[in-house]
């Protein structure tokens, strides 16, 4: 009798997964006229890979497309009269996605419609500099984690430091301080949790994947309507709500719980709404790690559609921050970490609104944003608090900025056209406390409180031929901020920038691009103030960058291709350290705050390589991207000296990534990162170990005469990620496994030197000094468990 339950048990189990895997799912959407917001009747709709499989729109341009298999899918949409349009990735699922697409009307294509089957979107003005990260990428790239910042790592340019867990964005030998984020048009200060104030970096991405449709990683020819960077942009493009139905979904991870909806209010109402709570520090606990960081964070996007031709969009983001310090651990390396590091504390919040007109051929576009970060620091010698006279480092600062943007963007035929305008206020305040080491120790105290009017005018004008072999884009760029007089000229900040793109075949793109880019030192830098309460650096200018590329890319296959491209990084007026001598733009890669102290604008940089990339994709099957950098960081003190290697000159970069598609909805996926050996300095020995020098900061101090002199090994990891999705009606359950270093690979770094707490007997003013092994690397283990109905 129970070998017969179990049998029926078992059987029964067996009918709900193949039910599960055997269902087929379906994609609803509408084709509208991208000028009159019209529908278009009688439009052809067709899977992107699946050339066979789609749909007509009907007469109010509605479609939907039946009989697909649980996955990611783009779309290709076309009639007569009007361009073909390529969607990003949807995922189909237990809930059909609402898909909108929009069509631009090309007189030149009356004659009938051309579509070219390719599973790589590209947009027609856009340089090689450009790449379209998918949802399929993000939801499903090895060692990501979800996390934006951990997969753009797969593409050429990219490369990370290994050490410290962090989120580093090395963009083409830049620093993490040169990029800027965009959110639907709105700034955001920063991506990650626990970040460096004055740069980007931090342990955890602070965007919710599950809000992204797409993701434009800018790492040259950067658009005019975005400026304020040298290295990249990523422009984060979010999914509308569904308009169609109410969906949830919970995720329990290994480190984090989550909860998303995604729906409509009505008609007119879609929203996307997302809180997360991390229990990161249990994870970090286990592994042994000396900080226990938890966070927690949500998300917003209210988009109302007020009638055909204008539309409001409302955006909020925000995080909580606590690291603590993990004193109960023992051992030479964790006794190094935790004799500096701080415990922090930080708030952020971004909330803004954009109001959109579509006024035929010109859409005009006004945007409202807000930006406050919090963010406190606290650090006692041997991690004593009970006594302030431990007290070595106290910050409590806040930086806020409030931003107004106006643009108009005009489709006249071959020819788009935008122009706008945007003013900001800034203000940044600090209540400080720092114990530092001269030639004696001393005491910093400080309050300082500035405030900045920002102003920017940019044009931009692009085209395309009518066959689209050839297209080309220029424009400018011009910044202002009343911090000084000679910040305040706009003549001096003009950034002009092109780029053109020719097809001498219909499997090859010959791309070119220059540009001159401009970006306001940190606000750590600019409100830094001295002993006797005066601005330090009311000299500094805004930092510049001359930028040129050169590449080719070789569509092998409608689903492989090939590229190369060539860059050149020439940067002038950048900060340097009076103090270190070093530029400001080679700190950044550690916790705590980056730019508060004396600078001038005396130094300058440069950096080349080329990249290499390749990607071959079957829909449904298998994504594998592969890519190689080689390249040159260095920098100078000023015009006469001699250049030697920056912070981030690895050298080389290899990653290769590829996704397996596996019957019943699993999936595997890996991916093999090797990285060149950084440049570091040696540690000031002597300085180092006298008495007073150490316990002002608890860290041993650098031989900056020596910077940069010798050179790390180089690095290498393997990421392994498995998914299991079962689809039940209404229901979609998934299970993941994501292993980050699983050959448990060392980063090797030199030994820190470090107090002993044992006074020399030789010389009563020096501590006897120890060396402590810090090479690094465990296996980071994340198991996910989601639920979405």
């Amino acid at each position: 009798m129970m070998k017969q339950t179990i049998m029926t048990a078992a059987t029964a189990l067996m009918l709900v997964i193949w039910a599960a895997t055997a269902a087929a799912y379906d994609i609803r959407g509408r084709v509208i006229d991208k000028m009159s917001r019209a529908p278009i009747a009688y439009a052809n709709v067709s899977v992107v890979g699946l050339p066979t499989v789609g749909a007509t729109t009907a007469d109010d341009g509605t479609f939907t497309i039946t009989g697909l298999k649980p996955g990611f899918y783009s779309l290709t949409a076309s009639f007569v009269g009007y361009k073909t349009a390529v969607t990003s990735d949807y995922q189909v699922a237990q809930t059909a996605p609402f898909v909108e697409i929009e069509l631009e009307e090309d007189s030149e294509m009356l004659d009938g419609v051309t579509v070219t089957s390719s599973v790589f979107r590209r947009l027609p003005d856009a340089p090689n500099s450009l790449r379209l990260i998918s949802l399929q990428e993000i939801e499903k790239s090895p060692g990501g984690n979800r996390d934006i910042s951990r997969i753009v790592r797969s593409y050429p340019g990219v490369s990370y430091s290994p050490a410290g867990y962090r989120n580093d964005l090395i963009v083409r030998g830049g620093s993490p301080s040169e990029n800027r984020f965009f959110m639907d048009g709105i700034e955001i200060p920063n991506i990650n949790h626990f970040s460096t104030q004055g740069a980007s970096g931090g342990p955890v991405g602070i965007i919710n994947a599950d809000f992204l449709r797409e993701v434009k990683f800018y790492t040259g020819s950067f658009p005019a309507d975005k400026g304020n960077a040298l290295s990249s942009i990523l422009d984060f493009s979010l999914k509308d709500g569904n308009m169609t139905s109410n969906t949830y979904k919970a995720t329990l991870g290994a480190s984090e719980v989550s909860f998303t909806g995604d729906g409509h209010i009505g008609e007119r109402v879609s929203y996307l709404v997302s809180v997360r709570q991390s229990y990161l520090q249990l994870l970090f606990k286990m592994l042994g790690l000396p900080f226990l960081p938890k966070y927690t964070d949500g998300q917003l996007k209210l988009k109302v559609k007020i009638d055909r031709h204008n539309e409001l969009t409302i955006l909020g983001l925000f995080g909580i921050d606590d690291m603590q310090l993990n004193t109960s651990i023992t051992g030479g390396n964790a006794e190094y970490l935790l004799s500096y590091l701080p415990t922090i504390k930080q708030e952020t919040f971004t909330a803004g609104a954009a109001y959109k007109h579509y006024g035929g051929r010109h859409v005009q576009t006004l945007s409202l944003g807000h930006s406050w970060l919090n963010n406190r620091n606290f650090k006692y010698r041997n991690n004593d608090e009970s006594s302030e006279d431990n007290l070595t480092l106290r910050i409590g600062s806040i930086e806020q900025k409030t931003s107004l943007r106006f643009d108009n963007k005009a489709y006249l035929g071959r020819w788009t056209w935008a122009v706008g305008a945007d003013v900001a206020y800034a203000s940044y305040t600090d209540e400080s406390f720092r114990r530092i080491f001269t030639d004696r120790t001393m005491t910093s105290t400080y309050s300082t409180d500035l405030g900045l009017v920002m102003w920017g005018i940019y044009t931009t004008a692009s085209y395309t031929s009518a066959d689209d072999r050839f297209s080309t884009s220029f424009g400018f760029r011009s910044d202002g901020t009343d911090f000084s007089h000679k910040t305040s000229q706009m003549w001096r900040n003009i950034s002009p920038r092109a780029s053109v793109t020719y097809s001498p075949s219909r499997h090859v793109d010959i791309s070119a691009s220059a540009g001159y880019y401009s970006q306001l030192p940190a606000y750590t830098a600019l409100g830094y103030k001295d002993n006797d309460g005066h601005y330090a650096n009311t000299g500094l200018d805004y930092m510049h960058v001359m930028q040129g590329t050169l590449g080719v890319n070789w569509n092998v296959r409608p689903n492989a291709s090939l590229s190369v491209e060539a860059f050149y990084k020439g940067y002038t007026d950048i900060p340097l350290s009076v103090s270190d001598n070093i530029p400001l733009l080679c700190k950044g890669n550690d916790y705590g705050v980056v730019g508060n102290e004396a600078l001038i604008s005396s130094a300058s940089g440069r950096s080349y390589g080329v990249e290499l990339m390749g990607k071959w994709q079957v829909p449904g099957k298998v994504s594998l991207v592969s890519s190689l950098t080689i390249y040159k960081s260095e920098y100078r003190n000023d015009r006469h000296s001699p250049y030697i290697a920056s912070a981030w000159d690895n050298r080389f970069v290899w990653n290769t990534s590829c996704t397996y598609e596996l019957p019943h909805s699993w999936s595997i996926g890996a991916r093999l990162s090797c990285l060149g050996g950084a440049p570091y300095t040696p540690y000031d020995a002597d300085k180092s170990s006298l008495i007073e020098a150490w316990d002002a900061t608890g860290r041993p101090y650098l031989d900056y005469s020596r910077y940069n002199d010798e050179r790390l090994p180089a690095y290498y990891q393997l990421d392994v990620r498995v998914d299991k999705v079962f689809f039940f009606p209404r229901v979609r359950f998934g299970v993941y496994v994501d292993l980050q270093n699983v050959t448990v690979s060392q980063y090797r770094q030199p030994d820190a030197l470090m107090s002993t707490g044992i006074i020399d007997p030789a010389d009563p003013r020096r501590y006897v000094m120890k060396s402590v092994d810090q090479d690094s690397g465990s296996l980071i283990p994340t198991i996910g468990l989601s639920v979405e109905f």
